[in-house]
């Protein structure tokens, strides 16, 4: 009778527990890969990538690269069969956009498949805020970049709702002591 030798996963305890990502290894992040889903940024942002009018025509579905490389890969996409022709043409467009998202050249060809592109979920509707104090008002309206003056703008509305600064309290209900000589 031949004796077993003992491996290093033996040796450990087997009543201690072990972590799900130390059980199942490589094996997930090969069947992710497999499937496209390494690159999810670029479903969540196609209507970016491609411009709103394509997106909603197509969708992305994977992307795969050959063996060991991440570049040279082949982009499948679900594309409404009116549209088909037109994406087609599009194809150099769509190639050097998803490039540039990347950085680099990840993509080579893009692969067409007919079907229904999934509708885009409706986005949530934002609260409305309150108009911006006059006094808070003045300094933002000579902030060039519109996209920056409505997010300060939003914040310094956000600040006048508030009563006051926050308080902080610890977890027995009594004011958390100030350290002496701390800024």
């Amino acid at each position: 009778m031949s004796k077993r030798k003992p491996d290093e996963d033996d040796s450990r305890c087997s009543c201690w527990a072990r972590a799900a990502g130390e059980l199942v290894g490589d094996i997930g992040g090969q069947s992710f890969r497999r499937f496209g889903f390494v690159q999810s940024s670029i479903v969540s942002r196609w209507a970016e990538i491609v411009g709103e009018r394509y997106a909603k025509a197509s969708s992305p579905e994977s992307i795969r690269f050959p063996a060991g490389k991440k570049a040279g890969g082949v982009l499948t996409l679900l594309v409404d069969g009116a549209h088909a022709p037109l994406i087609q043409h599009l194809t150099p467009m769509i190639v050097d956009r998803v490039n540039s998202f990347f950085g680099y050249a990840a993509i080579n060809r893009i692969v067409f498949r007919q079907g229904k592109p999934p509708a885009a979920a409706p986005k949530p509707a934002r609260p409305e805020l309150r108009p911006v104090p006059k006094e808070l008002g003045l300094g933002l309206r000579e902030i060039a970049d519109s996209e920056l003056r409505l997010c300060l703008e939003s914040l310094a509305a956000r600040i006048a709702a508030t009563s006051g600064p926050p308080s902080l309290v610890d977890a027995d209900g009594g004011p958390i002591p100030t350290i002496k000589g701390a800024k």
